[in-house]
């Protein structure tokens, strides 16, 4: 059996605003979507697929979702992006074992959080 058949390889999310997430994904993480319809669009990345479909429920950790973690060598410079592109932090930078990271959500109402091994406090 091979390792392919064990792996992670496609993640969907819930937006309230498939427009809107799709933007701040671009804008943020330099995503690429195909649209399929006007309730789903699907992205390829280097190491998972993914796609979001249109929802009023979003995937919250208070609700108890999954939580996707992004990495960033430099927190502070992409939690600005992330404001900028529109996200809303909703957990401020805080160290964990490991290292530190911060939560948002993106203009679709989703949270994820993004985690760093070398932020210094400015």
């Amino acid at each position: 059996m091979s390792m392919k058949s064990k792996s992670l390889q496609y993640l969907e999310y819930p937006t309230r605003s498939i427009a809107k997430s799709k933007a701040f994904f671009k804008q943020v993480f330099g995503w690429e979507f195909v649209d399929y319809g006007e309730m789903y669009c699907a992205f390829s990345l280097e190491n998972v697929d993914g796609g979001f479909y249109q929802s009023e429920a979003i995937s919250d950790t208070a609700s108890g979702a999954a939580l996707t973690v992004f990495f960033s060598d430099d927190l502070s410079a992409i939690e600005s992006e992330i404001i900028a592109a529109g996200g809303t932090i909703v957990k401020d930078i805080f160290a964990f074992p490991g290292g530190h990271r911060f939560h948002f959500t993106e203009p679709g109402g989703s949270e994820f959080a993004v985690w760093s091994d070398c932020y210094t406090d400015k």
